[in-house]
Formats: C-alpha cells, sequence, structure tokens
C-alpha cells in the first residue's frame, strides 16, 4: 500500500516498515511506497547517504548525483512520480543495514520535523519546484570534480538535501536557504572544473 510521507519522520518510518521483517529492501519497492510525493525523499535521502557515508568512497559521489539529476530532470517536466532505471530498481540493501540506518536517523528526522515545516508556502509551489529542479541538476553537475577533494562533494549535497526537505514538508525559507546555498556550492564546483587540467589533477602545476 503507497504511503506519501509529509514529514522526515514518516519518511524515515516508511524505511523502517519496508525493513520491518523482510531480508533486502530493493529500489523499486522504496518507490511504490513513497507513491507521488516521492521527489523530495528522493532528493533528500541520497544527499544524506552521500554526506554521511558515501562521500569517502570513490565514485559513490557521482553515482548517487547521477540519481538525484534523474529525479530532478523528472520533477522539471512535470512528472507526478519517480522513475528510474530498471538496473536501478533491481537495486537491493539488506534490510538490517536499511533499519539500522533509520533508526540512527530519527532523532535527526524529529528535529528536522520540528524546526521546519509550513512556512512561507509560496514558495514551494510548482514554479519554485520547477526552479528547484534546475539548480540541483547544476549541483549535481558540480559533483564529479568535487570527488579529486576529499568530502568536497558533499558541498552540493547540502542544498539538494535542503531541496528535498522544502518539497517535502512545504517550507519555503529552506527552499530560499537551499537557493543561496546553491549558489556557493556551484561556485566551488566551477571553480574545481576551471582549475582542474586534462589529467584529472586540481593542482595548478
Amino acid at each position: 500500500m503507497t504511503h506519501e510521507p509529509h514529514n522526515v519522520s514518516e519518511t524515515v518510518e516508511t524505511l523502517e516498515d519496508l525493513a520491518s521483517g523482510a531480508e533486502e529492501v530493493l529500489v523499486a519497492d522504496v518507490l511504490r511506497e513513497f507513491g507521488k510525493r516521492s521527489f523530495g525523499p528522493f532528493l533528500l535521502v541520497p544527499a544524506l547517504i552521500e554526506m554521511t557515508i558515501g562521500g569517502i568512497v570513490p565514485g559513490v559521489p557521482t553515482l548517487l548525483a547521477l540519481i538525484i539529476a534523474l529525479v530532478a530532470v523528472q520533477q522539471l517536466l512535470g512528472r507526478d512520480h519517480v522513475w528510474l532505471p530498471q538496473v536501478i530498481q533491481r537495486r537491493s540493501v539488506g534490510a538490517k543495514k536499511l533499519m539500522a540506518a533509520a533508526k540512527k536517523l530519527e532523532g535527526v528526522a524529529a528535529f528536522l520535523d520540528r524546526m521546519f515545516k509550513g512556512r512561507l508556502e509560496r514558495f514551494t509551489g510548482p514554479r519554485m519546484q520547477k526552479l528547484a529542479a534546475v539548480v540541483v541538476v547544476m549541483l549535481c553537475c558540480t559533483v564529479p570534480p568535487l570527488e579529486l577533494v576529499p568530502f568536497a562533494s558533499s558541498a552540493p549535497m547540502v542544498p539538494i538535501a535542503a531541496f528535498g526537505l522544502a518539497i517535502l514538508v512545504r517550507d519555503g525559507l529552506v527552499m530560499l536557504v537551499a537557493l543561496t546555498l546553491s549558489a556557493l556550492a556551484i561556485g566551488l564546483g566551477g571553480y574545481f572544473w576551471f582549475i582542474s587540467d586534462t589529467s584529472g589533477s586540481i593542482l595548478p602545476f
């Protein structure tokens, strides 16, 4: 049965429900469970993963950025739910690992829900969400060069997570903060693109 989360705690609870009594959880299962409001969670959750563990594993930030960009493009095109290729939908995670990760996020989720909800909702409408989608794609493009610097790839993930949160809880103030953070992150990513040479080194010598 589809459960469309309206806040971060419900998103975490949905993950826990999926992991309960199962051996593994498919990405396809998560897609079905989140339903039509899945754009927010599918921007927020991969960004949080990158900021917590993904940034230390080479290649993972870029892979997550590709998934996020795919989600953002669909949002820009006005789709009412997220579609992912079958090769991604068939990927799975152990239920015990997912449950452990969700349990760790419970406190963070409760904090975010207390702090951020329902402010300046006019800045979370369809037009603002499309603008956010464009900015998210731009942020994702900055991730590959930032992987050359340890943990730097988390810089664009912060505003991406903020966009996901803003869409999920309909908080326009968070949306505006995300746009501001995006300008800084895109500038940082552009700088590393500019100083990178063809060998992939970011050093100017």
